[in-house]
């Protein structure tokens, strides 16, 4: 994906969520690569108020944890509680950490979607709202490339 299609990706993407008559109180990006979707949906949708949500999954390309693992800072429940939540992700490859993310939510708001750029056919979650569906691998701008290093 390339940041011209992730533009065009992202706005199709919010606009299905418009289209359905969602009307989310709080975009909740899930962190690490939710975090870029999620603000331009947000911004997309006029939604002001957002959270992060910090899920650790995959350790590398098709390298993952036997378990889905909630990092620190910890969203707090009473933070979205009985809000319209919209969560954001890159995508729902195995939905696990989407699975934690709404199994989070599913006692505190009053209601919560998801909206992914890309779902999976083997995803144990269906979003509600996915710009697209694949079963390759995705290459985004933002992790396409290993971490900066100094310059020596």
């Amino acid at each position: 994906m390339t940041w011209e299609l992730f533009g065009t990706a992202v706005r199709e993407l919010a606009q299905q969520v418009a289209d359905s008559g969602y009307e989310p109180e709080v975009v909740l990006a899930m962190a690490r690569g939710g975090l870029v979707p999620g603000g331009a949906v947000a911004y997309a949708l006029g939604v002001k108020n957002t959270a992060v949500m910090n899920v650790e999954f995959y350790t590398g390309v098709d390298e993952r944890l036997p378990v889905p693992v909630v990092l620190p800072p910890v969203l707090q429940a009473v933070d979205v509680a009985g809000s319209r939540v919209l969560v954001v992700d890159d995508v729902a490859d195995s939905g696990r950490t989407l699975q934690v993310v709404l199994g989070f939510c599913a006692g505190h708001v009053s209601e919560v979607r998801s909206a992914v750029l890309y779902d999976k056919p083997r995803s144990v979650v269906t979003p509600e709202h996915s710009w697209r569906r694949t079963d390759r691998w995705i290459d985004f701008p933002w992790s396409a490339q290993g971490p900066v290093t100094p310059a020596r």
